[in-house]
């Protein structure tokens, strides 16, 4: 299993390693073809590396109140409630994997963190979300590269800057 820290708002964290689960095939190229299952020859670990940070760069608000910044996993962004506008500097989180080519893996992210200031403050990111479809698979160099998004939510008259932790976890199938 490999499991790693993606920040939001600017801060990374560590990296993990997951066991391969054996695979099964059929030896075609035998004298004697067998139908007994073939131990795996990969490495069994699963490698996780941040291209990018997950970052809503500055948020403009329209005073004191309840808000939200979105910035999806495709790079859009929206702003609602009493943020205004979101940065031109923000920048999805990209994940990059490297495993056993053509492995199936399962990915998995929060639904929710907090995100601290240095002075105490507190905001909330949720929604965490991927750009991964249903099934995700290394390709046949074994590669795999995700970005990650969500949902920032202000109240009140939050000020300076955030940071948190986003873990992601992925795992053979």
């Amino acid at each position: 299993m490999g499991r790693f820290t993606l920040p939001a708002l600017c801060a990374v964290g560590a990296v993990a390693v997951a066991a391969a689960t054996p695979v099964a095939a059929q030896c075609r190229l035998c004298t004697q073809p067998s139908t007994s299952p073939v131990a795996d020859t990969g490495t069994g670990d699963v490698q996780l590396q941040v291209e990018t940070n997950l970052t809503f760069d500055r948020l403009i608000l329209s005073g004191p109140g309840n808000g939200a910044a979105t910035l999806r996993p495709n790079g859009s962004s929206g702003a609602e409630g009493s943020v205004m506008h979101v940065g031109p500097r923000a920048m999805v989180g990209t994940v990059l994997v490297h495993g056993d080519a053509g492995r199936a893996v399962r990915v998995e992210l929060p639904r929710r963190i907090e995100l601290y200031s240095f002075g105490g403050g507190r905001i909330t990111l949720d929604d965490v979300a991927s750009d991964l479809g249903n099934a995700p698979r290394l390709d046949a160099a074994g590669n795999l590269s995700f970005r990650i998004g969500g949902r920032l939510i202000v109240s009140g008259n939050a000020d300076g800057q955030f940071r948190g932790d986003v873990p992601v976890t992925v795992e053979y199938q």
